[in-house]
């Protein structure tokens, strides 16, 4: 019996220590307290309960499903005033009057408010787990990014890019969105935002799955600093990759365009332009591991490259992108014996004039000139990247250490690539075509596009190689 009484004596302390150390706000009285708090500065703007409406009838967006919604971290600091607006020209935008500023709150009530939420608005709709956030890589954020911009979203929400913030300030700032929602949350939003909020979202309603995981990796990113992106080729499916598999694999699909042996003379190499990638002519050793695995996992047309090349990681599955990387690598050196170039092309690398039917940059491109000063500082930053550290590829890959057209990897293209040493070429070029050429690629030649430069970087680019020219 006194060991009973012990044992009881030691759950009640246990309890009650509990509910000494629980927010207030779930002690009986204090939940009207909470909800009177949240009445008192919520209920005025935003609707707690009831079924989505449409933003013009609202005053503030719907707290319905607040618990799911947010991070606990920013709703504490927002609610007590350390976060900017949301809203640059206020929810209502249609309307004349200005940004209300919003309430601000005690470090104690916002912390009562929060539990609130996270108990009574939670949405049923949210599965927990839906994204993985820690599979998020470096290409799905830049391809996200893409997606944003290609369904309008620009065109309402702000986000920040190369440090400073761009586009439209009639919706919620997204520049912080990485702080700010639950992954889960903005995933289920995204598979169709009407369930939320009519007339919310809706040019993102239209993406595909895998474009809207991408968009979420994406704005999951904005505002986290050092975000760890995910590195798909250290999964377990790179440790157990097989030369043997990736052959039979490229037989079946590679070998289509890329040719049995790997001469860019498949059946189908006749009627493509550009030309299928020479891999007899490759060191793929030498080519970088980032790179392979997103050009031949998501495609030419998601690298800025041919959108002939598919995107063969839904066909294949991880483990035949790891089997048919290593079946390259094994398989295709380059060097002294390399292929003859399939179809011709617009002259052999490294000849001066090079002739090229590169399309004409739109007038708005070609108008444009450097901002930057013609110094050796602005040079020697362009050569680090042509060289090293411009993405997705560093420019000698293909063009050569010396700009002659004479890469590893450009040994592979058709046409070839340019040769920048050919001053008598090079003069023909103003630098607002090249600026054009490096942002957006050119159709029909193996040059993709360097979009995610800032263009302080894509004119030191352009220093660089008007240096080269002899």
């Amino acid at each position: 019996m006194g060991r009973r009484r012990l044992v009881m004596v030691g759950c009640a302390l246990v309890i009650m220590s509990g509910l000494m150390s629980f927010p207030r706000l779930l002690l009986g009285s204090d939940q009207s307290h909470v909800k009177q708090l949240i009445q008192a500065n919520c209920a005025g703007c935003h609707r707690l309960e009831g079924k989505p409406d449409s933003r013009f009838n609202l005053k503030a967006p719907d707290l319905i499903w607040a618990g799911s919604k947010y991070q606990r971290s920013w709703l504490l600091r927002y609610l007590t005033g350390k976060e900017a607006p949301l809203y640059p020209k206020g929810y209502r935008w249609d309307l004349a009057e200005g940004p209300i500023r919003h309430p601000v709150v005690s470090e104690d009530d916002a912390t009562a408010m929060a539990e609130y939420f996270a108990q009574h608005n939670k949405d049923p709709r949210v599965t927990v787990g839906a994204f993985d956030l820690s599979k998020v890589s470096k290409f799905d954020a830049a391809f996200g990014g893409m997606a944003y911009k290609a369904h309008a979203c620009l065109g309402c929400h702000l986000i920040e890019e190369n440090g400073q913030l761009i586009g439209g300030p009639q919706s919620a700032s997204l520049a912080a969105a990485g702080q700010r929602y639950d992954k889960d949350w903005l995933f289920r939003f995204g598979l169709n935002p009407q369930d939320f909020t009519p007339h919310s979202g809706e040019f993102l309603a239209d993406a595909t799955e895998p474009q809207l995981r991408a968009v979420i990796g994406f704005l999951m990113g904005q505002g986290v600093k050092d975000f760890k992106y995910y590195e798909p080729w250290t999964a377990p499916e790179f440790g157990t990759a097989s030369v043997d598999r990736g052959k039979v694999i490229y037989k079946e699909y590679c070998s289509q365009c890329h040719g049995a042996h790997g001469k860019g003379d498949g059946p189908a190499a006749s009627g493509l332009t550009p030309k299928p990638a020479i891999h007899a002519n490759i060191p793929f050793d030498k080519v970088p591991t980032e790179y392979l695995y997103n050009v031949i996992n998501h495609g030419g047309a998601a690298m800025g490259k041919s959108p002939n090349m598919p995107y063969w990681g839904l066909t294949i599955g991880q483990q035949g992108v790891a089997d048919v990387m290593a079946y390259l690598r094994a398989t295709f050196k380059g060097g002294a014996d390399v292929a003859p170039a399939a179809g011709g092309g617009d002259g052999p690398s490294g000849v001066c004039p090079q002739p090229r039917k590169t399309a004409k940059a739109p007038s708005d491109f070609l108008s444009k000139t450097s901002p930057l000063p013609h110094s050796d500082a602005t040079i020697q930053a362009g050569k680090t990247l042509f060289l090293q550290t411009a993405q997705p590829l560093a420019c000698a890959m293909c063009h050569g250490e010396k700009g002659n057209g004479q890469g590893f990897m450009g040994a592979a293209l058709v046409p070839p690539p340019r040769n920048f040493t050919c001053g008598s070429m090079m003069k023909e070029l103003p630098d607002g075509q090249l600026f054009w050429i490096i942002k957006n690629g050119s159709p029909g030649t193996g040059m993709m596009s360097f979009a995610g430069l800032p263009d302080e970087q894509v004119w030191q680019l352009i220093a660089y190689v008007r240096s080269l020219a002899k």
